[in-house]
């Protein structure tokens, strides 16, 4: 078997060809991880927010505009309690600990989602770090949390109705939670599962999609490198046809 090539010289391929102006993570297998090793899921969790932050690390270093990371889907609160109280404690003590890093790093923090539902000291928490990051440039970090994206085309479709017959894609499209952001280039699933379970469907009409086995908490810098390298390997065609890509008709 080929010895797998040095992350520094894959992360020196992958800054020399195109990047995705936008990546989406789903980030799963957290709960998988732990159990393959005979640790309560929280423990997982709280391994996967140290992905969080070598993913995003690397995301900034090398030049990605926007990283969105799908970290609690609405339909999670149906998980059990405990769980669900070690994740919104887990997320609030990451904001803490992260905010002078964004800082440093030039990382404004968004949020989008069904936020109201969050409980009052993470709204306060991401209320805090999202106004003193507000002014950073360098990088877009997007947190989805009670997320869904039928959840978030419909909240788009109320806003976009006051148009009435004159409502377009683009009257739509300015109602997402996401506007503003570039247009999603690349989403990763981690975990082997191969769907993309309410996240972002609006804006994965023209996203390359990769699914990978990693489970979330061993997905770092070279993983992450690993899909953009395939992403810049493949052909986007928008409807085209190659050659046309290619410039040849």
């Amino acid at each position: 078997m080929a010895e797998p090539v040095p992350v520094a010289e894959l992360e020196a391929e992958v800054r020399g060809r195109p990047l995705p102006g936008h990546v989406a993570i789903i980030m799963d297998g957290n709960g998988r991880w732990a159990e393959q090793r005979g640790l309560p899921r929280v423990a997982g969790h709280r391994e996967g927010a140290e992905s969080v932050r070598e993913v995003t690390r690397t995301a900034r270093r090398i030049g990605i505009r926007a990283l969105t990371l799908y970290a609690f889907s609405a339909e999670n609160w149906g998980r059990p309690a405990p769980e669900v109280a070690g994740l919104m404690t887990l997320l609030a003590e990451f904001l803490e600990a992260e905010r002078p890093e964004m800082m440093q790093n030039e990382i404004r923090l968004n949020a989008i989602g069904e936020l109201e539902r969050l409980p009052e000291v993470v709204r306060r928490k991401l209320a805090e770090v999202r106004a003193e990051t507000s002014g950073n440039a360098g990088m877009t970090l997007t947190l989805a949390l009670s997320y869904g994206g039928r959840q978030e085309i419909a909240a788009a479709a109320r806003r976009a109705a006051v148009h009435g017959a004159a409502l377009t894609m683009e009257h739509l499209e300015a109602g997402l939670w996401t506007a503003g952001l570039p247009d999603l280039d690349l989403l990763v699933r981690t975990s082997g599962e191969r769907r993309i379970s309410n996240f972002l469907l609006w804006q994965c009409a023209y996203a390359e999609l990769a699914f990978v086995e990693t489970l979330w908490p061993d997905f770092r810098e070279r993983e992450l490198l690993e899909a953009i390298a395939d992403f810049q390997a493949r052909e986007r065609r928008f409807g085209l046809t190659g050659a046309q890509v290619q410039g040849r008709e």
